[in-house]
C-alpha cells in the first residue's frame, strides 16, 4: 500500500523564518601511532573475556585491531600514525605538478614543431629537385 500525503495526519507546519543551523558533519577519527600501540599491547594482554570489553569501552572494532597489528609486524611504525588525507597536497606539490605538465606541453609542442620543420625541409628538396629537373630539361630541348 502506497502512503500519500493525504494519508498523513494534519499537522500544523510552523515556519518561524529562520534557519535552523546544520547539524556538524561527523568526523574521522584518528588515532596515534602511541595510542595504537598501547590499544595492541593492552588487548594482547587481557584475557579473552576482557577484550570486548576493551573494545566497547574505546569504540574500537576488532578490525581496527588487525589493521594496527598487521602494521606492527611489518614494523611500519610510520604506518602506525595518522596518514594525512590523500586529496590534500602541499602547494609545493601543486607547483610541482603545475610546472611538470607545462614540461609536458613545451616537450609535446618542440616534438610537432620538429616534426613540421622535417616535413617542411623535406619538401623544399623535393621542389629543388623537381625544379632542377625541370630546368635541365627546358635546356635539353634547346
Amino acid at each position: 500500500m502506497t502512503m500519500t500525503t493525504a494519508d498523513l495526519p494534519a499537522v500544523p507546519v510552523t515556519d518561524d523564518g529562520q534557519v535552523s543551523p546544520r547539524a556538524e558533519r561527523p568526523r574521522r577519527r584518528s588515532f596515534t601511532a602511541e595510542y595504537k600501540l598501547q590499544i595492541l599491547a593492552e588487548y594482547e594482554a587481557a584475557q579473552p573475556g576482557e577484550r570486548g570489553a576493551l573494545l566497547r569501552r574505546e569504540g574500537l572494532y576488532s578490525s581496527h585491531l588487525v589493521e594496527w597489528r598487521r602494521a606492527r609486524d611489518a614494523g611500519a611504525l610510520a604506518g602506525l600514525a595518522a596518514q594525512p588525507p590523500a586529496g590534500r597536497r602541499t602547494p609545493e606539490q601543486v607547483e610541482l605538478e603545475k610546472l611538470r605538465a607545462r614540461a609536458e606541453r613545451a616537450e609535446a609542442e618542440l616534438k610537432r614543431t620538429k616534426a613540421a620543420l622535417d616535413v617542411v625541409g623535406k619538401a623544399h628538396a623535393l621542389l629543388e629537385l623537381l625544379y632542377e629537373s625541370a630546368d635541365a630539361e627546358t635546356r635539353s630541348k634547346k
